[in-house]
């Protein structure tokens, strides 16, 4: 993990700074010469420097203050702050952290299985299926036909593991429910990619006001890692206790966002 570390850092000196942020300081010169290598337009740059300055002073840098209503905060602000929570409440991060888990109850070792690189596959599929149809179908659709196939394919899943045996990262489930279990696992990781992995991002984009979107996001990404981080610490508990109701309870989540979107 070093080298791509590394590859990472030394990429990042190529990357060029922020034009926005060049004029904001009074860097003309510079933010013309960026301009000129990335939008390829030279015969227009100083119409594209003017036109930036007066964003530039028509914006209002928005802050906390901005985005508390009656209620603690703004309604769209809950209403960001419900999606990203509920995108991680579904239990996608599950999948991701405890895959050896799953791999394992089945009788796969996942340290040396193709299949233990398989999920990342599927999400990245998910994905570029999203970004294809997420305007030809629209979101909505397409966040219905997401919730639908998440919640199905943990009902699978929830059978499935109510036939296993074992604790802990030592749980073993008979062939036919473990096959189940896969497919279910994978078909979840499929429909929430294609449809919350991203088209929640989207709609914070686009159902934020400008005023205060930069705020806004940072409060509802901020409520996104908390859910993740609850739902990664209560995972193991909630396995140990009964895994195949752990499953059973991260259905009611794309439930409760279909019924409202």
């Amino acid at each position: 993990m070093v080298v791509p570390a590394i590859l990472y850092g030394l990429v990042s000196f190529a990357i060029p700074e922020s034009p926005r942020c060049l004029i904001s300081v009074g860097r003309n010169e510079a933010a013309k010469a960026v301009l000129a290598e990335v939008e390829d337009k030279h015969t227009y740059l100083d119409a594209r420097v003017r036109e930036i300055e007066v964003n530039l002073r028509k914006e209002h840098k928005p802050t906390f203050k901005d985005l508390l209503g009656r209620v603690g905060f703004l309604p769209v602000v809950w209403i960001g702050i419900g999606l990203s929570a509920l995108q991680q409440l579904v239990g996608i991060n599950v999948i991701f952290y405890c895959s050896a888990s799953l791999w394992q109850s089945v009788g796969i070792d996942p340290t040396s299985s193709f299949f233990y690189s398989f999920t990342p596959i599927i999400n990245i599929i998910g994905t570029v299926i999203a970004m294809i149809f997420v305007d030809r179908i629209g979101r909505r659709p397409l966040l219905l036909i997401g919730s639908a196939g998440v919640t199905v394919s943990l009902a699978l899943a929830a059978w499935a593991f109510s036939y296993k045996s074992g604790s802990g990262t030592n749980i073993s489930i008979p062939k036919t429910q473990g096959t189940v279990a896969l497919v279910a696992a994978h078909a979840f990781v499929l429909f929430f990619a294609l449809s919350w992995g991203v088209v929640v991002w989207v709609l914070l984009g686009e159902m934020l006001p400008g005023r205060i979107r930069a705020a806004a996001l940072g409060v509802a990404a901020s409520a996104q890692w908390i859910a993740n981080w609850a739902v990664t610490v209560t995972f193991p508990t909630l396995s140990d206790w009964d895994l195949s109701g752990a499953y059973v309870i991260y259905p009611a989540s794309p439930c409760s966002r279909s019924s409202s979107s």
